[in-house]
């Protein structure tokens, strides 16, 4: 096909119209080219043509919007993201139902953000046709990321998850006052900013006139999310507008980097312009003389503020406000002094790290002068709702289980009652997943290729100060190296590494800063990297761990092919360390005044340093450049814990050198000993779970009504999980998870009690014992490993009555907090309702491992490990068998599964799947016998997966019941 063709498809593939028949509007532009017209099955040529980029990047982008559309008319009974919608796309343009399934596979859905919410008490409002009358600041900040490198895809996924946040917001022109409030959840370090910022430039072209971004407690905070969102929203023009100089002696101010806009606000009628009520360098501030700052525009006055003649000709007020009381009361002073009616004005409230507006993040023993100023920042963020009464609130976090979730005892006017959306992962994001092995790699067959413990995580078991310092040299030595190759792959055409740095993180007090710090100073000097005394050490941890490692992850990047190619590189590093006073900078205390050092200016120059600090390194602080990490400190606050993984994040052309060193044995009250390594994956499945637990209950059931609203999530939360209050969640919410089935998925039960004396393990062996005797078959089946690549495993298997099997499981014990009564009520119902049976239950076989004896049973069985969970953070184990589970969701019905030719032939309607997995769970002395046998019961635990037919639910369903009566239900049971 030609050019011209190419051009005329892609001109009817435009942004924010609905999809619509193609061939005639093609036809029609190249009526003087192509007399005799193209035909439907050219244009799907176009579409699966490589060469035709414009027209496929088109195509790509329009799918991803019509797919996540969930407002427009045209989308009819069709859910977002479906393969229904999918369907019906393609219907509306006009093609032919043979090419669905190429064009699907050419262009996959790319999902999108979960999101639970209420219904909402409007029709929907933010259609496309408003989007593209108001889109200015939203075109501005797109021709931002595309400047920054983002590509076509990436700003695609953000435009879907920004909509999905503005739409739930109530309609800014809209004749009755309503406060819609939500919360973001993220990733930690993964881009919520950007997520924000979005979010505000769309919403400013909405309508909304008055934005207020809370942010941390400290002020370089604040100033960094200041100048971002005046570098890539606000931009050179609104700024210059304004009477602040504040970036007279801005690098990127000077540079030219700030955002340009096509046209000038303050020049036109057409635009709004911004005026800021905050700079870089100073946090609001009562306005006095300059009250007028807040008093909008109006072109009729005999119209309110919101009526859409006055609304989109007013200027926009923006405020960037750290949560200190004196601000925040500066700022609530001045609104009730407003000339503008205060609930005309549509305002929006953004809350960074949301999680600490609110009283109940406060660990109750710390000081009481905190807790003063924690109760009064939540009191002045309710006041100030409470004054605007077209305020929306969106809280933005990256801990799940933040209090704003569980106790409203405190923060009740800043609950996200309206919506919670959970954004995707983001595709280059090194996150929790990708410091663990989630998947259960034996220990045994771990590799830097197959196992991310070993590819990345180096582990601190130090006995004596001797062994410490060893350790603290290796993760120095480690720095050094990756600066060398981060240098070595500049001088092969890299990109600039413009920060380079190690985070030291091995206690919250600062007194101990300061002797980490001389420990680090004193080892830099000895080390001796300027000497060819060090080459050595370095050649070895190279060959040894970085060169293996490069090598396993398929680094993008040029790799030295030997050490002699980096020896060069060595003494360039240790002298950028080096340069300034001292390689190591000390980043903690009270007062803002500590953070003001000009050597940790990330935006002023380029850093290579080692940074030691505690608590203020952990929230809110992005480490750029992160490389190596060296963390012993133990907390028993999961919320924090997360918190502290600065070392999350993006690390493009060095993901590959990547390092945290932690911290396996670390010391805690009476003596114990704390794996803080352990502690981070507890943490890290549990939000994983958690995560799966909003993607499968999130959208609308057969009746167009949500599976669950936001006041339903805290009782869908394990309660083992210390961080979250029982007490707390009880005067909330009225309800109790009661019913949860899904058909055709499978879950694991691994939330045992402590292993105690063995007894438990011992009679959930004999429990299980009728089912065993049933397995007489023996089988392969299929699996898709995380590299989707189909392997295969051989199990025992037999079909056994379902009653066998609920009467096994009903013989089980769980642990404090976790309650198993949901899935019970699914699997009774779905067994007296006969649409459960039987099941299909399989007792995979390890290739490694031989079975062994086991005393008072007829054979052997299989053993296998599994990580028992530290009880500080989470009883029970990691895991069944993760990647076996296709094949018995393949068994119970699930069409997206591939169990293979075995599985498929078990399926029947009416029959569930089972995976049995016996875990080593020895006491102290039976360590041996627990390799070789024979094994006594107690020394290995049972642990089980199973998934309900796909015909017994098959659109899944979640019921809640009243805790209490006389008080009514927070939802519908049904």
């Amino acid at each position: 096909m030609s050019d011209e063709v190419f051009r005329a498809v892609a001109r009817e593939l435009g942004d924010g119209f609905p999809p619509e028949n193609v061939l005639y509007p093609v036809n029609a532009r190249l009526r003087a080219s192509f007399p005799d017209g193209l035909t439907i099955a050219d244009i799907v040529d176009v579409f699966l043509d490589d060469s035709a980029v414009a027209v496929r990047t088109a195509l790509r982008s329009r799918l991803r919007q019509w797919d996540a559309e969930s407002v427009e008319t045209w989308v009819g009974a069709t859910a977002a993201q479906s393969d229904e919608r999918r369907t019906l796309i393609y219907e509306l343009l006009g093609l032919p139902a043979q090419v669905h399934d190429d064009l699907s596979a050419r262009f996959p859905r790319d999902g999108g953000p979960v999101v639970i919410a209420a219904q909402q008490p409007w029709d929907p409002w933010y259609t496309a046709e408003r989007r593209r009358e108001h889109d200015f600041y939203w075109r501005a900040y797109k021709r931002v990321l595309a400047d920054k490198n983002w590509d076509d895809a990436t700003i695609g996924k953000l435009d879907v998850a920004t909509t999905e946040v503005v739409h739930r917001l109530a309609d800014p022109t809209r004749p009755e006052p309503y406060q819609s409030k939500g919360l973001v959840v993220g990733y930690v370090q993964s881009g919520k900013t950007a997520n924000f910022s979005g979010v505000v430039a769309k919403a400013i072209d909405a309508g909304y006139r008055l934005v207020i971004v809370l942010t941390g407690t400290i002020e370089i905070l604040r100033s960094q999310t200041q100048r971002r969102l005046d570098m890539e929203l606000v931009g050179r023009q609104n700024i210059s507008a304004g009477v602040d100089d504040d970036y007279t002696n801005d690098e990127d101010w000077r540079a030219g980097n700030f955002l340009e806009h096509e046209i000038d606000p303050n020049k036109t009628n057409e635009i709004p312009a911004i005026r800021r009520l905050t700079t870089s360098t100073f946090d609001y501030k009562s306005l006095l003389a300059g009250l007028s700052a807040l008093h909008f525009e109006t072109v009729d006055h005999s119209l309110p503020l919101n009526d859409p003649k006055n609304l989109y000709p007013s200027n926009i007020r923006i405020a960037v406000v750290k949560k200190n009381v004196s601000s925040l009361k500066k700022l609530v002073a001045d609104l009730k002094k407003v000339p503008t009616e205060l609930d005309q004005i549509p305002a929006l409230i953004i809350d960074d790290e949301a999680d600490q507006a609110s009283v109940n993040t406060i660990d109750p023993k710390k000081m009481k002068t905190e807790q003063i100023e924690r109760t009064a920042i939540n009191g002045q963020i309710a006041e100030i709702l409470g004054l605007l009464k077209r305020a929306q609130y969106i809280g933005y976090t990256a801990t799940p289980f933040a209090n704003v979730f569980v106790d409203p005892e405190d923060s009740v006017n800043v609950f996200p009652s309206d919506f919670i959306v959970s954004l995707e992962r983001p595709g280059p994001y090194m996150g929790g997943a990708d410091f663990h092995d989630l998947d259960d790699v034996e220990d045994d067959d771990k590799t830097p290729a197959n196992s991310n413990e070993k590819a990345y995580v180096r582990d601190l078991r130090s006995e004596c100060d001797e062994d410490r310092a060893a350790e603290q040299l290796r993760a120095l030595d480690s720095f050094v190296l990756t600066g060398a190759i981060k240098l070595f792959r500049e001088s092969k055409g890299a990109k600039k590494y413009r920060h380079h740095t190690m985070l030291v993180h091995e206690s919250v007090k600062q007194a101990e800063h300061d002797a980490v710090a001389d420990d680090f100073k004193a080892l830099w000097k000895s080390a001796g990297y300027s000497q060819a005394k060090s080459l050595s050490r370095l050649d070895k941890l190279w060959a040894e761990d970085f060169a293996v490692v490069s090598a396993a992850r398929g680094s993008e990047l040029e790799n030295p092919g030997s050490f002699a190619e980096l020896e060069e590189f060595i003494g360039a590093a240790y002298d950028k360390i080096s340069e300034g006073t001292s390689p190591v900078i000390v980043v903690n205390g009270a007062a803002e005044k500590d953070y003001k050092q000009d050597s940790l200016d990330f935006q002023e120059r380029g850093v290579w340093k080692i940074l030691v600090g505690g608590t203020k390194l952990s929230r809110g602080f992005t480490v750029e450049g992160l490389t190596i990490t060296y963390y012993t400190r133990r907390t028993g606050q999961a919320d924090t814990l997360m918190q502290m993984g600065r070392w999350f994040g993006f690390r493009p052309g060095y993901r590959d050198l990547v390092r945290l060193f932690i911290g396996r044995t670390v010391g805690g009250p009476a003596g114990a000993e704390y794996d803080m390594y352990k502690a981070f994956e507890a943490i890290v499945r549990d939000e994983e779970e958690f995560r799966r637990e909003l993607t499968r209950f999130s959208g609308v059931n057969e009746n167009g009504e949500p599976w669950v609203t936001p006041r339903d999530v805290p009782p869908m939360v394990f309660q083992q999980l210390p961080w979250l209050k029982p007490t707390a969640r009880n005067k909330m919410f009225n309800a109790e998870l009661a019913y949860r089935g899904m058909g055709g998925e499978s879950f694991s039960f691994t939330m045992q009690p402590p292993r105690g004396d063995g007894s438990i393990n011992a009679r959930h062996f004999a429990a299980v014992g009728p089912v065993l005797k049933s397995l007489g078959d023996s089988g392969t089946f299929n699996f898709v490993d995380k590299d989707d690549v189909v392997r295969s495993f051989t199990a025992r298997y037999g079909i056994v009555p379902a009653p066998v099997v609920l009467d096994a499981v009903d013989q089980f014990e769980w642990a404090t907090g976790w309650n198993f009564g949901p899935h019970r009520e699914a699997l009774s119902a779905a067994i007296e309702s006969g649409l459960l049976e039987d099941f299909a239950v399989l007792l995979p076989q390890p290739k490694t491992r031989e079975p062994i004896e086991i005393k008072g049973w007829h054979e052997k069985l299989p053993i296998v490990n599994r990580k028992r969970q530290e009880r500080e953070y989470r009883t029970g184990f990691t895991g069944t068998a993760v990647r076996e589970r296709d094949a018995i969701e393949h068994i119970a019905g699930s069409p997206k599964k591939n169990g293979g030719p075995l599985a498929g032939a078990l399926h029947r309607k009416t029959r569930g799947a089972l995976i049995l997995v016996f875990a080593n769970d020895p006491g102290p002395r039976q360590l041996k016998r627990a390799q070789a046998g024979p094994v006594d019961s107690r020394d290995f635990a049972t642990l089980f997966s199973y998934a309900l037919p796909q015909a017994a639910e098959p659109l899944g369903r979640i019921g809640f019941r009243v805790k209490q009566s006389g008080t009514g239900a927070i939802v519908d049971a049904s």
